[in-house]
């Protein structure tokens, strides 16, 4: 019964001496830029709860059956394997359009907010609460980071660490800039946040307007282009349902070829996307 005594009582001791020193950081716990953009994206494209580890293996997921039943349905192994290289690609292509497209949607709801944050603080609302207020009468899209917010708020009353963690679920260049002037005015004070929300709100509205009218004369050409670099693989995959089609790859030469026209795909599909992009806001206020 001593002997137990005293190892339970050796052991409070190192548990309380262990206490007083901070953790050694880990060597895993460094995060990569490329991390951080894939997260980024994958928060803007409304996953939350998905890691870019996980889009990882889902592309490999998705290599590996478009690989066996294109084995299984052509029974050649280089076009097998051009079209396993397509469905890798497949998720990260389905996230980024995503985030695109809900991106856009958003884009047009920010002017909408930055008015709500101006009603709110002209109706003699405080600065949390003008932005927390944002969960209850804001757009729809926007009402469950704003409430997490304000659960944050409540939970700490640290202004500065919601606002951190309102940016980090919000993931948006848009949401940084506002953010960041909602933190400046609390610390330094003053009475020009109603004109800094003005002119903000006519800001984004003009840029909204601008940006719109591009994509809709640019639309046609970035889907036809598109088309033009799905067609050849398209008329590839019923090819290969012959099998005398189909044999005619399964060759040195063969292979070269459904290397090259890969090759040239990706980089007319590369170039069309640099030539038709429009710049986007980099998140610089992370």
């Amino acid at each position: 019964m001593g002997v137990v005594v005293g190892l339970l009582l050796g052991a409070g001791l190192a548990c309380v001496w262990w206490s007083f020193w901070a953790d050694p950081p880990r060597p895993g716990g460094r995060v990569t830029a490329w991390q951080q953009r894939t997260q980024d994206t994958l928060i803007q494209a409304g996953m939350v709860g998905a890691t870019p580890r996980g889009l990882v293996l889902t592309s490999v997921a998705t290599a590996l059956v478009v690989l066996v039943l294109a084995l299984a349905v052509t029974r050649t192994a280089a076009i097998a394997v051009c079209f396993a290289a397509f469905g890798a690609a497949g998720p990260w292509a389905l996230v980024r359009g995503r985030a695109r497209r809900r991106l856009a949607r958003l884009r047009a709801l920010w002017p909408e907010v930055v008015d709500h944050l101006g009603s709110g603080i002209r109706a003699g609302l405080s600065l949390p609460e003008a932005v927390a207020q944002i969960g209850e009468r804001g757009p729809l899209e926007l009402r469950v980071p704003f409430l997490a917010f304000a659960e944050d708020y409540r939970a700490t009353g640290r202004f500065g660490e919601s606002l951190d963690a309102l940016k980090a679920r919000l993931a948006d260049p848009v949401a940084d800039r506002i953010v960041e002037a909602l933190r400046l005015t609390r610390d330094v004070g003053g009475t020009d946040l109603g004109r800094l929300l003005r002119t903000l709100s006519t800001f984004l509205r003009e840029d909204l307007r601008t940006r719109g009218e591009l994509e809709a004369r640019q639309s046609w050409t970035v889907y036809a282009a598109r088309l033009a670099v799905a067609a050849p693989w398209i008329v590839l995959a019923l090819l290969a349902t012959r099998p005398e089609a189909a044999r005619a790859y399964d060759t040195v030469a063969g292979f070269v070829v459904l290397v090259a026209g890969g090759a040239c795909t990706v980089v007319a599909y590369a170039v069309m996307l640099r030539v038709a992009r429009l710049p986007e806001d980099p998140r610089v206020l992370r």
